[in-house]
């Protein structure tokens, strides 16, 4: 397949080709043909392709085919080969790009529906058709040399969000400095290296969207290209000299005197320094500090113990009896991963999860797919919104609690019991004949109340097994040898992993955080964190949290995505304070207290916080949720496009 000449300025506009004809005809067999045809519209200037009668038949999450028949697939396929051979003679030459009614047009037909109007400008800035980076810092330029030289800035991760941080800060020539603890960046990707981990958002969704995605071996990958994603993120923007890895912040403390925040961290040799910051980007997360059960005995066990985000390597488990403690997302994937390779799995599940079906969930992407991403311009763009479209939280409805309805606790609504249905009915169809393992997979809580895992049939199949129980009974204690449940069954082990999650609710945790007055983040939020918009507090000045409290998401979009409104959120605030004179930024009381009471409205009437979803790391100890979005997406997209001066105060 070889290509002549560089990539165009726009770098979804593809790569010039001069593959022969049978060549292209093999690539795009491949493909997915609907994001094909919207391709071909760039390609050719002409809208008749997604006109005409060759049309996807509907779009749901991760089927990026739209159930078209297999005729209709071939002669699209046809037509597109014979068009990108006149495309490669003519050069690679792109006509005048679609304008935005036949970019609504196309979105229509991806869609099988309607897009409202209104969102069709969230989907326009993700897919960055003009190859222009829709967030990207202009206002750096507009700043004095002096200005911007005593705003230094501190951000806390080099996680997806730290990096996109340092992006951002990086392009509006501010100084500053990258404090991550760890030794590489990519975060929950450079830390979770357990066998299986992979992310459970399409992969060319899951990636920044002024960053091509034509590398991804995988429609759902991996850790370890994952975290190579990051790196040469790192590597690409120079953020690598800004950064300090083996560096853990400690302590942030305001100076309300100078208008600036004191950081200080441990460095890697297990001393000590201090950092000066006009402002403060926490990009810690919220999933990266591991949450130990308190098993009595646990410090008994003979052999290794280790929490599935710290898997020791060093241990060799092939062969082993393996106790896998915990059965959410990280021991849904451990599972199926192991059990070919241990003696024996027990799983110890103390609640079932819901689960849908991803036929796509462990496959490669194929040469074809590979080839169309690289070559077809913006295919790959479109191959994006056919995974964003979706899982794009349109709406939050089906989510919502009818309080007229009452199925004993089983559904909270009469769309919320189509969805138990739906998924009972997949569940059923992976186990078979085996009431007693039907009985301990299928949950006894409101479908998506929880995190809902999906599954190609690994984790069902794993169940069943020969070596691998699913033990539902709870832990009284560990002793040397195994695991003892309630009803007094020794189970043997010689390994026990901890897959029992991360402290969800405990926000920027174990830093010590001092705003005005000395007054300490965590006294503040109690086991109630909250924040305007998830990212800002009063009196916290200057403090910006990304994946803050209230904005996990359960309904849709990705963590990166949602790090792109609040980053851009994050520098529009920052821009306004330097641009505006200011020193200090901070939200009004009055704001803050007013989203918050509209926040604990709205999350109240919510499935995640119905009395019948116990046992979730959503909720803190009372039993109410201050972790995840209730909003719908777009909604979210358009309150982050810029900071409301108006919830503001300027000093």
């Amino acid at each position: 397949m070889a290509t002549t000449g560089p990539p165009t300025c726009n770098p979804h506009a593809g790569v010039p080709f001069t593959d022969d004809d049978a060549t292209i005809a093999a690539m795009l067999e491949d493909v997915s043909v609907p994001a094909l045809m919207c391709a071909m519209v760039h390609v050719t200037g002409d809208p008749e392709w997604v006109r005409g009668d060759i049309r996807p038949q509907g779009l749901f999450l991760n089927e990026y085919q739209g159930y078209m028949p297999e005729e209709m697939k071939a002669e699209a396929r046809r037509r597109a080969a014979a068009a990108l051979a006149r495309f490669r003679d003519g050069g690679c030459a792109l006509p005048p790009p679609p304008p935005p009614a036949v970019l609504h047009e196309m979105m229509t037909y991806l869609a099988c529906a309607d897009v409202d109007p209104a969102v069709v400008p969230m989907f326009i800035t993700d897919l960055n058709l003009d190859g222009a980076d829709a967030y990207a810092i202009t206002w750096g330029a507009d700043l004095p040399a002096e200005v911007a030289a005593d705003a230094p800035v501190v951000v806390i991760g080099a996680g997806e969000a730290g990096l996109l941080a340092g992006i951002r800060l990086r392009e509006a020539g501010l100084p500053f400095t990258i404090v991550e603890k760890n030794a590489g960046p990519g975060g929950t990707w450079y830390e979770n290296r357990y066998p299986g981990a992979r992310v459970d958002v399409g992969s060319h969704f899951y990636c920044y969207s002024f960053e091509p995605a034509d590398h991804w071996t995988e429609y759902f990958s991996r850790q370890t290209e994952l975290q190579e994603y990051f790196e040469r993120v790192m590597d690409r923007h120079d953020l690598r000299a800004h950064t300090r890895f083996g560096t853990e912040v400690t302590a942030c403390t305001w100076d309300d005197g100078a208008g600036r925040w004191v950081v200080e961290v441990r460095t890697p040799d297990g001393g000590t320094d201090t950092l000066d910051a006009r402002f403060v980007i926490s990009c810690v997360g919220s999933l990266n500090r591991a949450k130990w059960p308190d098993i009595p005995g646990l410090v008994d066990f003979a052999g290794p113990v280790f929490h599935s985000s710290a898997w020791d390597h060093s241990v060799d488990h092939r062969g082993t009896r393996f106790a896998l403690i915990g059965a959410g997302a990280s021991g849904f994937q451990i599972a199926p991963t192991i059990a070919d390779e241990v003696a024996h799995l027990t799983v110890f599940q103390r609640t079932a999860q819901w689960m849908f079906p991803n036929p796509n969930y462990h496959l490669p992407v194929p040469a074809g797919d590979t080839w169309a991403m690289r070559h077809v311009p913006f295919y790959g763009r479109w191959f994006r919104f056919l995974t964003f479209y979706p899982g794009s939280g349109l709406s939050i409805e089906n989510s919502r609690v009818d309080p007229g309805y009452d199925d004993g606790g089983r559904a909270v609504s009469a769309g919320n019991e189509i969805t138990r249905q739906l998924f009972t009915v997949w569940i059923e169809s992976q186990v078979g004949d085996d009431p007693d393992l039907l009985a301990k997979v299928v949950p006894d809580y409101p479908a998506t109340g929880k995190r809902t895992l999906q599954d190609d049939g690994s984790w069902l199949t794993c169940l069943q097994k020969p070596n691998v129980d699913l033990v539902r009974t709870g832990i009284e204690r560990i002793v040397p040898d195994g695991v003892v449940t309630t009803d007094g069954v020794h189970h043997p082990a010689d390994v026990v992993c901890l897959a029992t999650g991360f402290r969800h609710t405990e926000f920027l945790w174990p830093m010590e955080v001092r705003g005005r007055a000395g007054r300490r983040l965590h006294d503040v939020w109690g086991d109630r964190p909250a924040a305007h918009l998830g990212i800002t507090v009063p009196d916290f000045p200057n403090l910006f949290c990304v994946y803050g409290p209230g904005t996990n998401l359960a309904h849709g979009g990705s963590l990166i995505f949602q790090s792109e409104c609040q980053v851009n959120y994050v520098m529009d605030a920052i821009g306004r304070t330097l641009g505006g004179g200011h020193r200090v930024v901070e939200v009004t009381r009055a704001a803050h207290d007013a989203y918050v009471a509209r926040y604990r409205t709205e999350i109240a009437q919510m499935v995640w916080a119905h009395p019948s979803v116990t046992h979730s790391h959503y909720k803190n100890a009372r039993g109410e949720v201050w972790t995840v979005s209730p909003w719908p997406i777009p909604t979210y997209w358009t309150w982050t496009r810029s900071a409301d001066p108006g919830d503001l105060a300027f000093a």
